[in-house]
């Protein structure tokens, strides 16, 4: 009979001996770091550098804690590539693997936000099928649901077909398929396709659904709430921790795989937006599948676009405009009115209520508007803790109003993690050389007035008709969420990196050179970059801090260089990085989505550029607002907010060129800032322990030694 508590040594040698690895130092640490957290119910900081094999240093643990404690493990990661990996690879050869040594064989789910299944009911039928009118009008608002989900590679093929011929697809593929799931389908879809066949959760009719038991978001949630480790993402964890916690299954313990980009999602996730066009979309839903008069709604819209063509954007720092918040208000009255007249008709004793799609569209359609226009409504008084801004979009010119918390800490300490374990690990944890800078972003320190402010759910919690929570429309009020300690017990450990980073990188900060300015590139940083490629024979991963940067050096190094050159949105993002990857002299430069995530091993990635300090735009509404907030109460808001957003940002563009134990190379950053400003070192201190150089010609003649073949040093016999 196994041992009821089998070592975590042993059960790590049997998984990586299963997934055909070797034993890792840095990850037999973090294993044990992570066992001793979740059986004590601490909350764990790991920092686990690039080759730590740190999925199996969480998964181990928390596989080997779900089975014997008999206590559910919630995993979440950032990415659909992670997701992916973790769900189709490593989670289930190591539960196979594990499965001897434990009391039972363990059980795995994969968890996903409503709008990434196929719906049944609406597949068959049953549902009223999006027009054409109503195609275009959803815009993003189900894909916000879920938006990590979303792969740059997604629907690549499906543009080659028609609208009708994907839905055409879809339907035959939904006939067949045993998961529903959209990441199943290949090739993909665009979302306007999947809109067809797809629901948002308050669009779904629940427990009154005529095909519930056939509903691909309801067995997956079946199988979550009976699994012992459940899959999910970082926007799932959005959504709980804005105020809807029963999206995930009860859980005791949370791992948090690229920990650093959690504070950023919630924040998106916790984010209004009002427009004129999505009243008219809420007035249309309403008119069409509600049957009723939307003249109130309608002149609010007219009200909000008259007020909004005026409005400078920007934030708000004392609230909305009057006028505007008026017209806001108006809309906000409009849809309570509609939400009442959309309440269905009660049932006769004995009756079961109708099923009625049409009605739930439109019922959510409405709800959703009034809940944005209740939360920017308010007084000032009351926007104490909200950041409101205005913002007027390139591709279409609308304007739109947001409303952001000013704070998330609460909302993740409050509805993430108070009362349960928790291990929150990444490769950039540790900014400046200290983990006190993440610990306050994610709640479990220092929580300041407006961080205890936001534990109270950041929207209005209202049930929709049909729904599994009831039909309630009563004129709803926030509850405030359960308050959670100021802070939370916590500590933090960094296991290392196999990497030698001072004996396989060298850190180039051209200190010779002018601050950056307002100009996407200098002469001066022209000049520096052929140097640099000329140098290294291409083999270039160029990070920049604008797209507008990107493209004027993309097209200024063609003219210099006769090396390949891709710039970002030439092609779809993998297929840039492919060619990147399978041509040593290409370049590729981009923006922030090659900062993070890009995995280039190899004599095609041995220089690395980044063009300044990825600082915050100062007129980021949200960033600058918390800045504000840290320097009202006495703390230095740059360092708090601008300077920890940099180091991460620049840890994680640093380490895409180490990646492999064989991987040599320059990471040349062109802000001299980064050597003579006081908060340098601070951000030197989060990077990777390259080794160190302000010498332009040390860099030139490294890049110089590692452009030539391995096989053309090598003696001949």
């Amino acid at each position: 009979m196994p041992d009821p508590a089998p070592d975590v040594d042993h059960l790590l040698d049997v998984a990586v001996a299963a997934l055909g690895g070797s034993p890792r130092e840095g990850q037999r640490r973090m294993a044990n770091q992570v066992a001793e957290a979740v059986e004590k119910g601490e909350h764990l900081l790991v920092q686990a550098g690039t080759g730590t094999g740190k999925s199996l240093g969480y998964l181990v643990p928390s596989v080997r804690h779900a089975v014997v404690a008999d206590e559910r493990v919630v995993v979440s990661t950032a990415t659909l590539a992670l997701q992916r990996q973790v769900m189709t690879r490593d989670l289930p050869l190591v539960a196979d693997a594990l499965a001897p040594e434990l009391p039972r064989t363990p059980r795995i789910a994969l968890l996903k936000g409503w709008h990434n299944y196929v719906c049944v009911h609406k597949t068959s039928g049953g549902y009223p099928p999006d027009d054409q009118g109503m195609l275009f009008d959803l815009g993003d608002r189900g894909a916000a649901e879920h938006p990590s989900t979303t792969d740059p590679a997604d629907g690549e093929d499906a543009g080659k077909e028609s609208l009708g011929a994907q839905v055409v697809r879809l339907r035959e593929w939904a006939d067949a398929t045993e998961t529903g799931d959209r990441d199943d389908l290949v090739p993909g879809v665009t979302d306007r396709a999947w809109r067809q066949v797809s629901v948002t959760s308050l669009e779904c009719l629940g427990q009154r659904c005529p095909l519930l038991e056939e509903c691909f978001p309801e067995r997956a949630r079946a199988a979550a709430r009976s699994a012992d480790v459940v899959v999910t993402n970082h926007a799932m964890l959005g959504v709980a921790a804005s105020g809807s916690p029963h999206v995930l299954p009860e859980h005791q313990v949370l791992v948090v795989d690229e920990a650093h980009e959690l504070a950023d999602r919630v924040t998106a996730q916790s984010t209004a937006e009002l427009s004129v066009g999505s009243i008219e979309h809420a007035g249309r839903m309403a008119r069409r599948h509600g049957g009723i008069a939307t003249t109130e709604l309608d002149s609010a819209a007219t009200a909000l676009g008259a007020a909004l063509i005026h409005l400078p954007e920007g934030r708000f720092t004392q609230g909305l405009p009057e006028g505007t918040r008026q017209a806001v208000a108006m809309v906000r009255d409009a849809a309570r009115g509609l939400l009442s007249a959309l309440r269905p008709e009660k049932p006769a004793a004995g009756e079961a209520a109708p099923a009625d799609s049409g009605l739930k569209i439109a019922t959510s359609s409405v709800l959703a508007l009034f809940e944005v226009a209740e939360r920017m409504a308010a007084e000032a008084d009351d926007q104490k803790y909200t950041v409101l801004w205005c913002s007027r979009a390139e591709r279409d010119g609308a304007t739109r109003l947001y409303a952001a918390p000013l704070a998330v800490n609460g909302l993740i300490r409050t509805h993430l993690l108070s009362g349960r374990a928790s291990v929150l690990t990444s490769a950039t944890l540790s900014l400046g050389g200290e983990f006190r800078s993440m610990a306050r972003s994610i709640g479990l320190e220092g929580a300041g007035e407006a961080a205890a402010a936001t534990a109270t759910a950041a929207t209005v919690a209202v049930s929709a008709p049909g729904g599994s929570e009831g039909t309630q429309l009563d004129l709803p009020k926030p509850a405030p969420a359960a308050q959670a300690p100021a802070s939370l017990p916590w500590h933090g450990v960094d296991v290392g990196s196999p990497f030698d980073y001072p004996k396989q990188g060298i850190l180039y900060i051209a200190r010779r050179l002018p601050p950056p300015g307002r100009e996407p590139a200098t002469d001066a940083q022209l000049d520096e970059i052929e140097a640099l490629i000329t140098a290294a024979g291409g083999r270039t991963l160029g990070l920049f801090s604008s797209r507008r940067a990107a493209v004027a050096v993309g097209e200024a190094m063609r003219e210099r260089l006769d090396v390949p050159v891709l710039v970002q949105g030439e092609d779809q993002l993998p297929t840039l990085v492919k060619q990147f990857a399978a041509d040593e002299p290409t370049c590729l430069f981009g923006t922030l989505s090659l900062w993070q995530g890009v995995d280039v091993p190899g004599r095609s990635n041995q220089l690395v550029i980044i063009d300044r300090i990825p600082f915050p735009r100062p007129d980021d509404p949200v960033k600058s607002a918390r800045s504000e907030a840290v320097a009202a109460s006495g703390g230095n808001g740059f360092m708090s907010v601008s300077a920890t957003h940099a180091a991460l940002l620049l840890a994680q563009g640093a380490g895409r060129l180490i990646r492999s134990t064989g991987d040599r190379g320059v990471v040349a950053v062109l802000d001299p800032r980064l050597s003579t400003a006081r908060y340098g070192e601070f951000l030197t201190r989060s990077l990777p322990a390259f080794w160190r150089t302000t010498d332009r010609e040390v860099a030139l003649g490294a890049l110089r030694r590692l452009a030539v073949p391995p096989e053309a040093t090598a003696p001949t016999a």
